[in-house]
């Protein structure tokens, strides 16, 4: 699949707690084979999962079984240590989306596994429509539980439209292009490119450049984390002896008490890669 790493990027890990974003597709499935990713472990973050095109079935060691689908929120909270499974559905002939994690503070990065879905209406305004799934804009609220105030939203514009989002000024953001070429803080963006907005802004300008094709873009936001973390593979902790840990328990058995087993799947859990020579760093907000 064509996957792009909008974050982290070199000069910036984080934009509020939101630490991870892959862009993927669209890909035509029965071109690239679809998603096939085997039980795997999380720790010290929630995954959030948001499509654009597509299906993707959903399993995980605490029980659940769901899936994702085009405008529905897939929320887990991986937090001491959790395993999941991800597979494209037979009726998914595009996929297409993006994949984003946020890093749980220091006092809740043990917090218990979880599973939460949310299918947010649609806000319409002039010139253009959003879903609110985490976080509260343009008078939606998504009752999805986090750890740190956040927002995440997919906002379309139709052709040629120009926007003004009242946002909470404590908060920076992000704004990542899927289609369209969109103008955002005076900043032209084109497909797969993130733009970033320090806090102090109340409002926040988008213009579609396009006057003949609507444009998609996902909005994230939240106030700066405050805390360094150290992210490698999937996990997420403070120091390089919490990923060690995380890794050993988790080949252990490839799952163990820590991480628990996904049932359903047909296949054997992923092994972790061999850790670095060096050890690993923590990062703040803009490295």
């Amino acid at each position: 699949m064509t996957v792009r790493r909008t974050l982290p990027q070199r000069t910036r890990s984080l934009i509020g707690a939101w630490c991870f974003a892959d862009h993927y597709g669209p890909d035509d499935v029965a071109e690239s084979g679809g998603m096939d990713v085997a039980p795997h472990p999380h720790t010290g973050l929630q995954t959030v999962s948001w499509l654009f095109s597509g299906e993707i079935e959903h399993r995980d060691s605490l029980g659940s079984h769901a899936f994702v689908r085009p405008g529905e929120l897939n929320l887990m909270t991986g937090g001491h240590g959790i395993a999941h499974s991800e597979v494209s559905t037979p009726s998914a002939t595009v996929l297409h989306g993006v994949q984003l994690w946020v890093a749980l503070p220091d006092a809740h990065r043990d917090a218990p596994r979880d599973f939460q879905h949310h299918e947010p209406r649609p806000v319409h305004l002039p010139g253009a429509s959003l879903r609110v799934f985490l976080g509260a804009l343009a008078g939606s609220t998504s009752p999805v539980r986090t750890f740190t105030p956040l927002l995440g939203a997919e906002i379309l514009l139709d052709p040629g439209a120009d926007l003004s989002l009242p946002v909470d000024p404590a908060f920076e953001h992000g704004l990542l292009v899927d289609t369209g070429t969109v103008r955002f803080a005076d900043t032209p963006l084109k497909p797969a490119e993130l733009a970033y907005t320090e806090p102090g802004r109340t409002h926040l300008a988008l213009t579609n450049e396009s006057n003949t094709a609507p444009a998609r873009t996902i909005l994230l936001g939240g106030p700066p984390f405050g805390e360094e973390i150290v992210m490698w593979w999937n996990f997420i902790g403070r120091s390089h002896g919490d990923i060690v840990r995380a890794r050993q328990e988790w080949m252990e058995g490839l799952g163990g008490p820590r991480f628990g087993e996904v049932e359903g799947y047909d296949g054997d859990p992923l092994p972790a890669p061999e850790l670095p020579s060096v050890p690993l760093k923590p990062r703040g907000r803009g490295r």
